[in-house]
């Protein structure tokens, strides 16, 4: 059974660039701090991971730069849309990730928001960033694929 398909399971959104940009080495499963707006907001699909990145602060995570828009409804208790929200992780979990931010050419950066049994949670990716030319070899990967795709699709007719 697929994640998605699992009851009690919805994907709110996907960081697609994320995966153009960056090799993945490993990902961590996180809670994050929220007020009643936000998750409000995230319900209807209004957020942004676009330039968001994590951040290690003083032994904690933080998610920097997640647009998270205002809601609608809400009026004296509406949110800043571009706060910086603090990650719940284990602390073994933000020990490992900071150690790997130190190191030259690592970055946090999540890859999607979803819900889990009613609580938002986070996918982080411990990554390095691509260079041109691996952007470049993804591409031709994914345009030949497509190509013989289309190939058996056309066979099959």
């Amino acid at each position: 059974m697929a994640e998605q398909e699992k009851p009690g399971f919805k994907v709110i959104v996907r960081n697609r660039r994320a995966f153009h940009d960056y090799f993945f080495e490993d990902r961590y499963e996180a809670g994050i701090a929220l007020v009643g707006s936000e998750v409000k907001s995230l319900r209807d699909g209004r957020i942004g991971l676009g330039d968001a990145y994590v951040e290690e602060v003083s032994g904690e995570l933080f998610l920097v730069g997640c647009n998270i828009s205002h809601y609608p409804f809400a009026n004296i208790g509406n949110h800043d849309p571009m706060r910086t929200r603090k990650l719940l992780m284990h602390r073994s979990e933000i020990r490992k990730i900071a150690r790997k931010l130190t190191e030259k050419g690592y970055t946090a950066i999540p890859l999607s928001l979803y819900f889990k049994e009613g609580k938002v949670k986070v996918e982080v990716g411990l990554a390095r960033g691509k260079k041109q030319f691996d952007k470049r070899e993804d591409i031709k990967k994914r345009d030949a694929d497509r190509e013989a795709h289309r190939e058996l699709r056309g066979r099959r007719a």
